[in-house]
């Protein structure tokens, strides 16, 4: 699930704010434009694009090593020659776990860099702020987190996982192993609102309850009141959705109460190795998380990702599931430019529908209807050595539902 400046932490009313921001875009396939960007300036011997991640605050804890990974992915396309005779020049900005600034930086890039895409932003907020920018200047972004869906904005395409492909597939995991017995535990912003919107859905058609739902402003590290209602409560599951390093005092925290994994079970979806490595495994260790790649998923193409990603960052970096699609992203727009023949950004789009790539994870395939991909879903356990095990999976790529059409309770959440 990784410092120039902070502006402070994320309020009920920013998140809703955004929201609002974007609610003229998020549930609809296309928007009227009203800026265009500069053309690119793709004449020379080089092709910009943007890389847009927190390299500082609270957040920087999980988005520096996906920047890392969307390096590594151009640095590898420029040394097998480049796309369309042009070797890739990346863009670098920081949205410093502050999403008015990244507005601004996307703004900058698309305007006055002229970049042909972006790759980047982790938290649902620093996306919901980017969305109408990339819409205004019609531009292109590549976003690498899996998220709450309910949203599809025709210059996003989505390489994290939708909620059919993650959140779902935990929940009825966790009801059918673990019990029914529900707490819920976010950030307060954006995607842990909407992701609880939806389990509270699914816990009414499946048996399940809710015993507690809370919220913390990103950032925040006191947890002794939150843990001792959760002694209170004693639900079966703790269902975690808090982000950046918050994670790290709640996790340690828990320890420190004397409750470990053999005491409560806890499902983490912004949990990945990195979070783990910046954690610590032994605090950590037997609690379970819900994401599409694991690093010791096995496939051909993981183990040499990995020994190159390692090789490249240093044998103590982990790889994790926002890492792995943001490096995904950045091949996945490749194969779109070649096919395209092009990097003009409609000629990209179109191209992109239905290309496969055979990604770390496994086969990947860009849905042509939404700019999803499809995914499949994994469930892990933390070990001692900082790895996750994977304990179940859903056998096969599940096509995107952003807008849960295929559940009957999900006309609740999407309303």
């Amino acid at each position: 699930m990784r410092e120039i400046r902070n502006k402070g932490k994320l309020t009920v009313a920013l998140s809703m704010a955004l929201m609002l921001v974007a609610a003229g875009c998020a549930k609809t396939e296309s928007t009227t434009s009203t800026t265009t960007a500069p053309v690119a300036s793709t004449s020379g011997d080089t092709v910009p694009v943007g890389i847009l991640h927190s390299l500082t605050g609270t957040m920087s804890i999980s988005e520096v090593s996906v920047r890392d990974a969307e390096l590594m992915a151009i640095d590898e396309i420029n040394a097998a020659g480049g796309l369309l005779g042009k070797k890739i020049k990346p863009v670098i900005e920081d949205g410093a776990s502050d999403w008015p600034t990244f507005a601004e930086k996307t703004k900058k890039l698309l305007q006055k860099d002229s970049v042909v895409t972006i790759f980047g932003c982790w938290t649902s907020a620093s996306r919901k702020a980017v969305l109408p920018v990339v819409e205004q200047n019609k531009g292109l972004l590549w976003y690498p987190v899996q998220y709450e869906g309910v949203e599809s904005s025709p210059n996003i395409f989505y390489i994290g996982a939708t909620t059919n492909q993650q959140i779902i597939p935990a929940v009825t995991w966790l009801l059918q192993n673990k019990g029914k017995k529900f707490f819920l535990l976010g950030s307060d912003y954006v995607f842990p609102r909407t992701a609880n919107k939806i389990i509270k859905e699914q816990l009414k058609a499946d048996g399940g309850t809710l015993v507690a739902e809370e919220y913390t402003p990103l950032g925040h590290t006191d947890y002794n009141t939150i843990i001792s209602k959760i002694k209170k409560e004693k639900p079966d599951v703790v269902f975690n959705t808090l982000n950046g390093d918050s994670n790290v005092a709640f996790f340690k925290q828990l320890k420190d109460a004397g409750i470990s994994a053999k005491d409560l079970t806890t499902m983490s979806v912004s949990i990945a190795e990195e979070e783990v490595r910046g954690i610590g495994a032994s605090v950590l260790d037997g609690h379970y998380t819900a994401w599409n790649y694991y690093q010791t998923t096995d496939t051909p193409e993981n183990k040499k990702f990995v020994e190159a990603y390692k090789a490249k960052y240093g044998k103590d970096r982990v790889t994790d599931d926002p890492i792995e699609a943001g490096y995904t992203a950045v091949y996945l727009w490749a194969e779109a430019v070649k096919k395209a023949g092009s990097f003009d950004v409609e000629k990209v789009k179109a191209a992109a529908k239905g290309i496969e790539w055979n990604s770390p994870e496994g086969k990947v395939t860009i849905d042509g209807e939404n700019q999803h991909i499809y995914k499949t879903a994994r469930i892990g356990q933390i070990t001692a050595d900082g790895q996750i095990k994977e304990i179940w999976n859903s056998g096969k790529a599940l096509k995107p539902d952003p807008f849960l059409k295929t559940y009957p309770w999900g006309t609740e959440v999407t309303k």
